[in-house]
């Protein structure tokens, strides 16, 4: 059991739970909060990315792109598990996400169903297929997308039926951090990455463009939460981040490469999951 947890990559999941926290935010800022749709959309999403990661061992394992990595061993590449058996993981991630969202699809926006099926094909192709996009540097992109707008927005649609402007500040600002997670991460493997063909954004954009972006991804957020401070009167709480992104930023900075960044991944984590707590409390005391 212990190495399908690892093959999880549990360090990651901020990035799944973080938006569905920030979307039932809003739907309760709206007068919508619903447990059940909230809990439903943490499954689904949570069951997506350990579906995606999975789906990412078992496609670079058998591509042999994992062979020589840095930070937590990978179930195929390593040998901790046959590639059938990650690969039948992965769709069983997919198939419960899909049965689960498909349930509150139905039952409370069926024009969800999209979206979510959008999500598994995006998710499966990241690094399967013939022509995988995450190798083509569209990662972020796709993060942003589905590990952002979808999931905040869509948590907030599924109570409250529609979403607002400052819902989609909110969803941008989530999106971005989540790109922050795996950009860290590209920027951790590049050059492995770059001798496996794997051409990743940081790949092609170059190391220390890489690390700009990922100052920016961390950055942004606040910026822009910052900026809701009309429509939400203690907005400025978010300040509150600056000293642990500073914390994750100053490694960075300074050069550091493959294991040293590993700790600036678990910062990064930490400051998806303030920023959920944060969120709310800004909301709450703006109510």
């Amino acid at each position: 059991m212990n190495r399908w947890i690892i093959g999880a990559r549990i360090p990651t999941l901020p990035s799944s739970i973080v938006p569905v926290v920030v979307g039932s935010t809003l739907a309760w800022r709206h007068g919508y909060f619903s447990m059940s749709i909230t809990a439903a959309c943490l499954l689904v999403s949570i069951f997506l990315q350990i579906g995606v990661n999975y789906a990412n061992d078992y496609s670079d394992g058998i591509r042999g792109t994992d062979a020589d990595r840095v930070g937590p061993r990978r179930l195929v590449a390593s040998g901790l598990a046959p590639a059938r058996a990650v690969k039948m993981a992965a769709v069983l991630c997919f198939v419960i996400a899909a049965g689960i969202g498909a349930a509150v699809s139905v039952l409370h926006a069926p024009v969800m169903l999209a979206v979510g099926a959008c999500a598994i094909v995006a998710a499966w192709f990241y690094t399967g297929g013939p022509r995988p996009y995450g190798y083509s540097g569209l990662g972020e992109l796709s993060v942003f997308v589905f590990f952002g707008l979808a999931a905040v927005l869509g948590t907030v649609y599924l109570q409250v039926k529609t979403f607002s402007g400052h819902d989609v500040a909110a969803a941008t600002a989530a999106g971005l951090l989540s790109c922050a997670m795996l950009m860290i991460n590209n920027i951790r493997d590049l050059q492995r990455d770059k001798k496996a063909g794997k051409k990743t954004l940081a790949v092609r954009v170059g190391d220390k463009p890489s690390r700009m972006l990922f100052v920016s991804f961390l950055i942004l957020p606040v910026i822009i939460i910052f900026s809701c401070i009309r429509w939400l009167e203690f907005a400025w709480m978010v300040i509150i981040l600056i000293p642990f992104i500073l914390f994750a930023i100053r490694p960075v900075m300074k050069g550091a490469k493959e294991q040293e960044l590993i700790f600036v991944l678990r910062q990064t984590g930490i400051i998806q999951i303030l920023f959920a707590v944060i969120f709310f409390g800004i909301v709450w005391l703006s109510k």
